[in-house]
């Protein structure tokens, strides 16, 4: 390996740093090498990908806010961003690094709701009826007023209770490997914010410390998870984590509690909280098989009811390369309902599971065709991220609402104005006012 290479890779490496200095120095080292051509950078395409978890939830490659924006610098992505779980504590660390690669960044967070009128249909968490994983897309920033910063804790409290309580029941079952969950969960996440992943990670490690021996190390997985050698990639390789997930804390687990009308917030306290930050209330879409999601057009009435502007699409996962299924013929069938209601369509590959992938392939047969919806979700959500946090005039704002009556009409302007606007050049936004017009708007974004 040649001396670039070598410091290429050094400064790879230590994106993923708990250290936020760190980070920061080698992305500051990064963009020189990039200055100087030892990293060349590509101009942007027309991939996206918009749902990217962080550290600060799960990524299975351990992947920083710092870190993904580089990868999606590198792979030219035309708009990127990251959604973490019940936090937005990467936004300020995402949006620097975007600014500092000319890369439109964006910024998610995604939770949990409750929807009392699908209370006994299945949405998009398997097995739990009235329960809905949802986002808000394109926040502004993560300083919020004390009353939404209360709203965003609680989320986060609620998540370390039942996540506290689940390792409590766990630990019963696989005891002698039971956790301590300050000591063995929480250093494996730089802001304590873990998951169900994390914990099946912990469990991994904490079981290969008691037991010396290979045998006897895949003797207590065998009797605890009635899995057979070939199935455990000892001593914590993803398919073990899966298996114990599945086993321990998903319907059926010893840890596995059935959620209630309770465990969650209902989805229009939800939307309110995300309108009032400033982020655009996303309905999220699994693949269609659902009862919930087989009534399709009604779920988006109620969740459009109170707020919902945007529909989450994961893509790659829902359809077969080469071999069109019903998953397939499902997402189309969203996109098209989601195009037809005016709901601004956001993509990505999620990565918070192992073999997800960087971007989604839209250059397959199956993706080409959707490619410019996808694109155009893109270019909105970075348009109203960077009007919103520069001067208010983001998509779901009262100076949209007064200028664009039709939502497809809002749609196509925010669109240009994010396909307009370079990279980087966010500052000359700050010069508009609730006075503006359009015309001045789209000027700037295109000077």
């Amino acid at each position: 390996m040649g001396s670039a290479e070598g410091e290429l890779a050094g400064l790879e490496g230590r994106l993923d740093s708990f250290d936020p200095w760190e980070r920061r120095e080698a992305l500051a080292g990064l963009a020189e090498l990039a200055a100087r051509g030892k990293a060349p950078l590509p101009d942007a395409g027309d991939w996206v990908n918009l749902h990217c978890h962080t550290f600060f939830s799960y990524n299975p490659y351990g992947y920083s806010p710092t870190s993904f924006a580089w990868l999606a610098r590198r792979a030219g992505l035309a708009v990127a961003g990251i959604v973490d779980f019940d936090v937005l504590d990467g936004l300020e660390e995402f949006l620097e690094a975007g600014g500092r690669l000319n890369l439109k960044a964006c910024v998610g967070m995604e939770t949990r709701v409750y929807v009392p009128e699908f209370e006994e249909a299945v949405i998009n968490s398997p097995g739990e009826p009235g329960i809905s994983y949802h986002m808000g897309v394109g926040f502004p920033n993560a300083r919020l007023a004390p009353g939404l910063a209360e709203f965003l804790g609680g989320l986060r409290r609620t998540s370390e209770q039942r996540n506290r309580e689940l390792v409590a029941r766990v630990n019963q079952f696989l005891a002698p490997a039971a956790l301590d969950y300050r000591r063995d969960v929480l250093p494996l996440t730089p802001s304590g914010n873990a998951t169900e992943r994390h914990i099946c990670l912990a469990y991994a490690r904490k079981a290969r410390a008691l037991f010396s021996g290979d045998q006897e190390l895949a003797a207590f997985w065998a009797a605890k998870l009635g899995a057979g050698p070939g199935e455990l990639d000892l001593p914590e390789g993803f398919r073990l984590q899966a298996l114990i997930r599945a086993k321990t804390m998903k319907q059926g687990g010893v840890g596995y509690v059935q959620p209630d009308k309770g465990s969650f917030p209902r989805m229009a306290d939800t939307n309110r909280f995300l309108l009032a930050a400033g982020a655009i209330p996303t309905h999220t879409w699994l693949d269609g098989t659902s009862e919930g999601e087989r009534r399709m057009e009604e779920l988006l009435e109620v969740a459009m009811s109170t707020g919902v502007a945007a529909i989450n699409v994961i893509p790659d996962r829902n359809y077969t390369p080469g071999a069109p299924d019903e998953k397939l013929r499902n997402l189309h069938q969203v996109i098209e309902l989601a195009d037809r209601l005016g709901l601004i369509v956001v993509a990505g590959t999620e990565m918070n599971s192992p073999g997800q992938k960087l971007v989604d392939d839209f250059g397959s047969p199956e993706l080409a065709p959707l490619l410019p919806i996808f694109l155009k979700g893109a270019h909105i959500v970075y348009a109203h991220s960077a009007l919103q946090r520069s001067c208010g005039l983001g998509c779901i704002s009262e100076w949209a609402r007064a200028h664009f009556a039709d939502v497809h009409e809002r749609n196509q302007f925010y669109q240009l104005v994010g396909r307009s606007l370079p990279p980087g050049a966010e500052e000359r936004l700050r010069e508009l006012t609730e006075e503006s017009e359009p015309q001045q708007v789209l000027t700037k974004a295109q000077t």
